[in-house]
């Protein structure tokens, strides 16, 4: 792989609002094909599109589907990805209108000094203090309880279940995953489904390991979420979904 990457934990003072942090860099000459997967994050990026170019921060909503993206040679980027929870609660803001694509952020709170983009570590202090340093505000328990039930889960539970557990509608959690995050409940379920089910393709198990109805409908699923089927993407040529290659192995 020509593509360097670094991957770390949050805190664990932030981990319900930060699923992880991550970096990567292009530092050859040529440009790099990949496919973005849907991982159920909401991603802050800061970063420098070639050598030449300043850095800059962009809000990018949940991926739904499988997107192409060229890499080029010098882009450096520098990620937060959010759990959803941070959009109302950190972030404050909605991202409906971003899904599959990004926003430029001009908030100053989220712009970095040039001393925190000197290496990944850096990054990931700075990040977190600023985390920290948002304003604060008093998070709803039955949105922690569901997105804590969701994760936990990995996106096994159906809508009625969750709406049950957390005494909440499931009309109103789908008015709010929709006005917030511009997607229904199930189809944020569908793909903590598909990302769960990542390490087990990678590990060559090619076959239902959550909560599938059979082997038809996981091929399904991940071709729709993948855009390939399970077994071309756990070869995974050439490095192709960088999601897949950076995941460790067990």
């Amino acid at each position: 792989m020509i593509i360097t990457t670094s991957l770390a934990s949050p805190d664990k003072s932030i981990s319900h609002l930060v699923q992880s942090f991550w970096m990567l860099e292009n530092p050859s000459g040529q440009s790099v094909e990949s496919t973005i997967l849907p991982d159920g994050m909401i991603d802050l990026f800061v970063l420098r599109r070639s050598y030449t170019t300043p850095f800059e921060t962009v809000l990018k909503g949940i991926e739904t589907v499988p997107g192409p993206a060229i890499i080029p040679p010098g882009i450096k980027m520098f990620a937060i990805g959010f759990k959803p929870l941070a959009v109302e609660y950190i972030l404050q803001t909605s991202i409906a209108g971003i899904r599959n694509i990004g926003q430029p952020l001009t908030d100053p709170h989220w712009q970095f000094d040039p001393e925190d983009l000197k290496s990944f570590d850096l990054f990931t202090k700075a990040a977190t203090r600023k985390i920290n340093t948002t304003p604060s505000i008093p998070i709803d328990p039955r949105k922690q309880q569901l997105f804590d039930l969701l994760l936990t889960h990995n996106g096994a539970l159906t809508v009625q279940e969750l709406s049950e557990k957390v005494f909440w509608s499931a009309r109103q959690i789908n008015r709010y995953f929709n006005q917030r995050f511009g997607l229904s409940l199930k189809a944020y379920s569908n793909i903590i489904r598909f990302r769960a089910s990542l390490q087990h393709i990678k590990e060559g198990k090619l076959f239902p390991e959550q909560n599938f109805f059979d082997q038809a409908h996981f091929i399904k699923e991940v071709k729709k979420l993948a855009g390939v089927a399970p077994k071309e993407l756990k070869d995974n040529k050439n490095d192709r979904f960088l999601q897949l290659s950076v995941l460790p192995k067990k």
